[in-house]
């Protein structure tokens, strides 16, 4: 009974966010990226996502010859935070599409490298069986040295789930 009242409240989220089309896009996940699908569902609109602390304002749309990435929408107070919740991303991955609606594609996990070192990585995170990739340097110079992990959850990559860039998408 429980079961089916959460599987009903997914699917009047999604159907209320008219994500319904893009949910057909992804081929079968693992249960628990299912679940993040479902927590992060509302953000099909961006309007919401915005509401609730992310926004792509000053953010590129990153590509790369191995393919895209998208526009990242980070949530700073997430980012701050040190705990890794998989049902609360610390970044939401959108495209642009026809009109220039960003359409959600996927969430990336980040966590700052604890003693801020390239050469280190005896606090690396993992998520879903998987560990996060890094630790990197700073995308930018406010940025300090981290480990991320994307998660493709309603554009199949062809390079793998948790695979940084996507070839099926671009900027």
């Amino acid at each position: 009974m429980f079961r089916r009242a959460i599987l009903g409240l997914m699917v009047a989220i999604v159907g209320a966010t008219g994500a319904s089309a893009v949910l057909a896009k992804a081929g079968p996940l693992p249960s628990d990226v299912q679940a993040v699908r479902g927590a992060v569902a509302r953000y099909h609109s961006y309007a919401q996502a915005v509401r609730d602390g992310y926004s792509v304002v000053g953010e590129p749309c990153v590509a790369s010859p191995a393919g895209t990435m998208g526009f990242h929408a980070p949530n700073a107070a997430l980012m701050a935070d040190d705990a890794i919740d998989a049902l609360r991303p610390e970044i939401l991955l959108y495209v642009s599409r026809a009109g220039g609606r960003l359409e959600l594609v996927g969430v990336e996990y980040w966590k700052a490298d604890a003693d801020g070192s390239l050469a280190t990585a005896d606090d690396r995170p993992s998520l879903f069986g998987a560990p996060f990739d890094g630790p990197m340097p700073g995308h930018n110079p406010a940025m300090p040295v981290h480990y991320d992990r994307h998660v493709w959850l309603w554009e199949t990559n062809p390079n793998g789930l948790f695979a940084p860039f996507n070839p099926a998408i671009s900027c």
